[in-house]
C-alpha cells in the first residue's frame, strides 16, 4: 500500500510536529479526572479566557463536547434548532436523539448560515403536543458549507432572536480559529452570544487529540458530569493538554497560511476544463465538483492515493480537499498536478 504523503482528507490527518512532541514529553502532569493536573487545568483556563467565558473543560474529542453540552441544555422531548449542514446532523451518530432524547430541526440554508427570520419561523409555538424549542445550535466554520464563516453581525442577529424566545445557544468550534484567521473578529467576540462553544486542538491546531468546552461555571460543572458519565474522564492527561497549549502558542498564528494554500489549490483547479468549484473559498476547505469531466470522484480518489495523495470523496463527482499545517505549498502543487494529469488522461493511473 502506497504511503500518503500530501494528505488532504481533512485537517484531522495532522501529525505532531517535533516541539509539539517534546512539549509532550515534558509536560507536568496529574490525575485530571480529580483537577490535579496542572497542564490540563491551565489549558482549561487559557482556553475559557480566549473564548470569554467563565470556565473550561478538556475533552476526547469535539464530538463529545457537542453531545455534552446538548446533554446539559436539553431534556427528553426538547428540541434542537440548527442548519441541515451541520456536523450533529451529519457525523455524529445521532447522538442527540440518541443520548438526550432530543431532536433536531433542520434549516434549509445558504451555506449552513442561517438568518435571524428563519430562526424565528422554525421556533415552536407553546402548545402541549408541540416538542419545546430549546437550543440554538451553529457550526464555525461550516465543514459542509465549504468552509463558511458566520459574521458576527449574523450572529448577533441570530442571538437576539433565540434571546428574546428563551432559548440557550451553543456553537460548535471545530474550526473556530480559522474563522478568526479568516475575518479578523476575535474568538471572544464569536463567542459572546452562546451559552456554550468549544475550541477543536485536533484539526488546523495540529494535537494528536482533544478538544476544550466553554461556558459558565455552573454550564462547566453539569458538563463534568456529564463527561464523567461518558467515560471522558482521563488520568495523565496533561501529556495531551501540552500539545493544546503548544498549538496556541506556535499553531494558532499560522492557520492563515492553511487559507492562501487552500486559495492556491482552487486557483489551480479552476483551470482545468470541466472542473467547478461549489463555494467560495474562505478558509482552508475546497470542493471540488468533477461531474463535467464525465469523470469519477472514487476513481479520481484511489489513483491519487497511488501517488501518495490524499483527498476526500463526497459524492460520486464531488471531492473535498482540506489544507493543514502537513501540507505545504509544493505539496499543493503536486496535488493539482496530479489532478489535472488524471482528469486529462486518467488511463495513466487507474480507468
Amino acid at each position: 500500500m502506497t504511503m500518503i504523503r500530501i494528505d488532504l482528507r481533512s485537517d484531522t490527518k495532522t501529525r505532531p510536529t517535533p516541539g509539539m512532541r517534546q512539549a509532550m514529553a515534558a509536560a507536568e502532569v496529574g490525575d485530571e479526572q480529580a483537577d490535579e493536573d496542572p497542564s490540563v487545568n491551565l489549558l482549561c483556563e487559557r482556553v475559557a479566557k480566549l473564548l470569554g467565558k467563565e470556565a473550561a473543560l478538556f475533552l476526547p474529542s469535539g464530538t463529545m463536547c457537542n453531545q455534552v453540552a446538548i446533554l446539559v441544555h436539553c431534556r427528553p422531548g426538547d428540541e434542537i434548532i440548527a442548519a441541515e449542514a451541520s456536523h450533529i446532523i451529519s457525523s455524529e451518530s445521532a447522538g442527540a436523539g440518541a443520548l438526550a432524547g432530543a431532536q433536531i430541526r433542520p434549516l434549509v440554508t445558504d451555506r449552513g448560515i442561517f438568518t435571524a427570520e428563519q430562526l424565528a419561523n422554525a421556533i415552536r409555538s407553546d402548545k402541549r403536543n408541540a416538542p419545546v424549542s430549546r437550543l440554538v445550535h451553529i457550526e464555525q466554520t461550516v465543514n459542509r458549507g465549504g468552509g463558511a464563516v458566520w459574521p458576527l453581525e449574523t450572529i448577533n442577529e441570530v442571538a437576539r432572536v433565540a434571546r428574546g424566545a428563551g432559548l440557550s445557544l451553543h456553537m460548535d468550534g471545530a474550526r473556530l480559529l480559522n474563522a478568526v484567521a479568516a475575518s479578523g473578529t476575535t474568538a471572544d467576540q464569536f463567542g459572546a452570544s452562546f451559552d456554550s462553544l468549544w475550541l477543536d486542538l485536533s484539526k488546523g491546531l495540529g494535537c494528536p487529540v482533544g478538544a476544550v468546552l466553554a461556558g459558565g461555571k455552573d454550564f462547566i460543572a453539569a458538563a463534568r458530569r456529564w463527561k464523567f458519565r461518558l467515560g471522558g474522564a482521563m488520568r495523565q492527561a496533561g501529556i495531551l493538554a501540552a500539545a493544546g497549549l503548544y498549538a496556541l502558542d506556535h499553531h494558532a498564528g499560522r492557520l492563515s497560511e492553511d487559507h492562501d494554500n487552500a486559495c492556491r489549490l482552487a486557483g489551480r483547479l479552476q483551470q482545468i476544463e470541466g472542473v467547478k468549484l461549489p463555494y467560495p473559498v474562505e478558509t482552508n476547505l475546497v470542493f471540488i465538483d468533477i461531474a463535467e469531466t464525465g469523470r469519477s470522484a472514487e476513481r479520481l480518489s484511489k489513483a491519487l492515493a497511488k501517488q501518495g495523495i490524499g483527498i476526500g470523496v463526497e459524492d460520486q463527482a464531488r471531492l473535498r480537499a482540506v489544507t493543514h499545517l502537513d501540507v505545504d505549498a509544493h505539496g499543493i502543487d503536486a496535488a493539482a498536478d496530479a489532478i489535472a494529469r488524471w482528469l486529462i488522461h486518467p488511463r495513466a493511473g487507474i480507468s
